[in-house]
């Protein structure tokens, strides 16, 4: 059965005379099956599975959509209970802040400022401070992450090495929708043709993936985007990188090797963001 808690001190009690190895999957909540995908590789590789829930103020940006954020608790609960989940942490705002916002806060470095850090000032330093604080907290010997927010894993991993902290950092395959769309809780704020519209990030990196070179794939994923962008409704691009998986830095044209096509845009209100791994042989196939 599933244990429900929503104080540090509580959490600290659930997690006493629990031994062998301990995995958590962070989320924001409103569950889906990229979560429960998560869910079932800590299932796998540990003994006990902490879940936490919580809407992190500290990574929205003032005009992002924290507010409106869904919270869908009670169905989250359920699907913890069905995915064999033995803990549940769900606190308030003030139980993760109770000074409210930190003083000291983590610092993403350079790889925190390009791309999703560019357009979106403060959201990695408010993501990893969280990770930093949830991960003292649930004291895990493994933490699972979705490759679907590359950048944030590899941020995340940096900060695990950089900090000497005692975890593994685990990423997990992408969870797409049958049409190809990745999952996200942003998904259902899409209507009906701006879903269609929203498809073409899956197809732009799918198209990108096939090139042999730096130049041919940011060539036939452009392709892709620009077709959607004079759509209805159409598609705006934040940006559209080829990037080293290490550092999140754009590629030279000569480059071969390990890379990650990554892609964000919005769709009326909606900003998505997806990405692809990718090898540049830098020949034909």
């Amino acid at each position: 059965m599933t244990r429900v808690v929503h104080t540090r001190a509580d959490l600290e009690a659930a997690r006493a005379g629990r031994f062998g190895d301990t995995a958590v999957v962070m989320t924001m909540g409103a569950l889906h099956d990229g979560h429960l995908a998560l869910i079932q590789a800590a299932r796998q590789a540990a003994k006990t599975v902490i879940v936490t829930i919580f809407v992190n103020p500290l990574q929205f940006g003032p005009t992002e959509d924290f507010s409106r954020y869904p919270r869908t608790l009670a169905e989250d609960l359920k699907l913890c209970e069905a995915a064999d989940v033995d803990v549940v942490f769900a606190p308030s705002v003030e139980e993760v802040y109770p000074g409210g916002t930190p003083m000291v806060m983590v610092d993403p470095g350079p790889m925190g400022e390009v791309l999703e850090g560019a357009f979106r000032p403060g959201h990695f330093a408010g993501v990893l401070t969280v990770v930093n604080k949830l991960l003292n907290l649930t004291g895990p010997d493994v933490a699972f992450f979705g490759q679907k927010d590359a950048q944030q894993l590899a941020l995340i991993r940096r900060m695990a090495l950089d900090f000497n902290l005692p975890v593994e950092i685990v990423g997990v395959r992408t969870v797409r929708e049958p049409d190809g769309l990745a999952l996200s809780s942003r998904n259902r704020y899409l209507s009906a043709p701006e879903r269609e519209t929203a498809l073409a990030l899956s197809r732009a990196l799918a198209e990108g993936a096939t090139r042999p070179t730096v130049p041919a794939v940011l060539e036939a994923a452009h392709a892709v985007i620009d077709e959607a962008a004079r759509a209805e409704p159409p598609l705006a691009l934040d940006y559209l990188a080829l990037v080293d998986p290490g550092n999140f830095q754009d590629l030279r044209e000569d480059y071969t090797g390990n890379a990650i096509l990554a892609l964000a845009a919005r769709v009326g209100t909606t900003r998505l963001i997806d990405n692809v791994p990718l090898t540049i042989t830098g020949e034909a196939t």
